[in-house]
């Protein structure tokens, strides 16, 4: 916990619950403030600035996902729990899949609450307090990933800064897309931002596109041209592809990142440059400098602060949640009406493995979308196989189970069949680790 205390806004229609709920978490430090409505609710949130709404999902007069729509179009990064009773687990699981952060289902134990809680603001989303983070940007960034969120959190953190960024990831990851939020989150968001793909320019044109050429310089050069640095001035210059800035030029863009002022090709004068760097690159940059291919001292100048991305493979759920996405959006645009995503299409895309990210992942739903035949889009729509997952792998109480029998299984033979020391270890009773024993066909030795 930090030492300003986190705010929670508790929302329940029955007063005696909320008071518990109240006394729970004032245990566990939080600052609380209760509401028995969702109306309520909403004129809290702009005088409150929780960090976390906890609501019931059933109440009278707006429920909770209506409130949690409510406040998704003026605080999309607020975290929301919901808390259901056993038989609207389905719509809190519906909910879950709409952007509700998670839910707990009655009765359950404080300290799960306080977990679900810790987890929120952790992950759930900036705190909206003084609306000084903006977090619109983050309606670009489509994920349930705790580290793409968390990357998250930290380009907002970093964006303040003046520090130069690093952006290590593959291929159609959101190198740009995150460049630019460094920009727009920064104090230098009314300033350009400017952008130059090094592995797209030929290497006898990219110096004097960065630096700028004083007239006569060379054939052609008829008059005096600024470079992308100096466009930059005072804004953002974002580098994609690092990796492939010609060795020739390493040297002088150490030199500009040292002094901070640029030469003109052809030119005498020195220009000073105010300018933040962002770097994007896809490749190894340490086995580049092993090889002699990239400078070690210009590495450490531009890696003060390093972000990897995460590839869509190493995002469970991200795919189908972002092919849903795409699929709203392209329907829209290509005016197919209202598309949807059969059961089959959604098992394809995520045992794919998207060797080109989201960017190959949008570029295939957009096709899907404009040459399916039907509103609803099959696997073979996206030019994939229909895979093969067992449905049962996505029971939750099938993988509860396996998980715990091999735990049963693995502490007993760590220590030798000692029930008193595995239900110790297991952090179960006795009676308990007998009954699971039973349950999963396990004979004590």
């Amino acid at each position: 916990m930090n030492s300003v205390k986190a705010k929670l806004l508790l929302v329940d229609d029955d007063p005696d619950l909320l008071r518990l709920l109240s006394i729970r978490l004032q245990g566990a430090g939080y600052a609380v403030s209760a509401v028995e409505s969702a109306e309520a609710a909403l004129s809290q949130v702009s005088v409150s600035c929780p960090d976390v709404v906890i609501t019931d999902l059933r109440m009278g007069g707006m429920d909770g996902m209506a409130l949690f729509e409510s406040l998704q179009k003026k605080h999309p990064a607020l975290p929301v729990i919901i808390l259901t009773a056993h038989g609207t687990i389905p719509d809190a699981v519906a909910a879950t899949q709409r952007g509700v952060f998670g839910y707990l289902t009655k009765p359950f134990e404080g300290k799960a609450l306080i977990d679900q809680v810790e987890k929120a603001l952790q992950f759930g989303g900036t705190p909206i307090a003084n609306g000084v983070t903006d977090t619109s940007w983050r309606a670009d960034i489509i994920t349930r990933s705790p580290e793409m969120l968390k990357l998250c959190r930290t380009v907002e953190r970093v964006a303040t800064t003046n520090a130069t960024v690093l952006l290590l990831g593959e291929s159609g990851t959101g190198k740009e897309l995150l460049a630019r939020a460094l920009h727009d989150l920064s104090g230098r968001r009314a300033q350009k931002f400017v952008a130059i793909n090094c592995a797209a320019i030929p290497e006898n044109l990219l110096e004097s596109e960065l630096f700028g050429y004083e007239k006569g310089a060379f054939t052609g050069a008829v008059k005096q041209t600024p470079g992308k640095l100096e466009l930059a001035n005072k804004g953002t210059l974002f580098l994609d592809e690092i990796g492939d800035l010609p060795t020739s030029l390493q040297a002088k863009l150490l030199r500009f990142l040292q002094e901070r002022v640029v030469e003109r090709v052809g030119g005498r004068a020195e220009i000073s440059v105010d300018v933040r760097i962002v770097c994007a690159t896809h490749q190894d940059l340490k086995e580049l400098i092993s090889a002699g291919k990239f400078r070690e001292d210009l590495y450490y100048r531009l890696a003060e602060i390093v972000l990897p991305i995460p590839p869509l493979r190493s995002r469970p759920g991200d795919a189908s949640l972002l092919a849903h996405a795409f699929v709203r959006r392209f329907a829209t645009e290509q005016h197919r009406g209202t598309m949807t995503l059969l059961p089959a299409a959604i098992d394809a895309i995520e045992a794919h493995g998207w060797p080109g990210n989201v960017r190959e992942l949008e570029n295939c739903t957009k096709r899907a979308v404009i040459m399916a035949e039907a509103s609803t889009l099959r696997a073979e729509d996206f030019g994939l196989e229909i895979s093969s997952a067992d449905p049962e792998m996505f029971n939750l109480r099938r993988v509860r189970d396996n998980a715990e029998r091999e735990a049963v299984v693995r502490v007993l033979g760590r220590v030798n069949g000692n029930i008193s020391r595995a239900a110790e270890v297991l952090g179960v009773s006795r009676p308990t680790l007998y009954d699971l024993m039973e349950r999963f066909g396990l004979r004590p030795q």
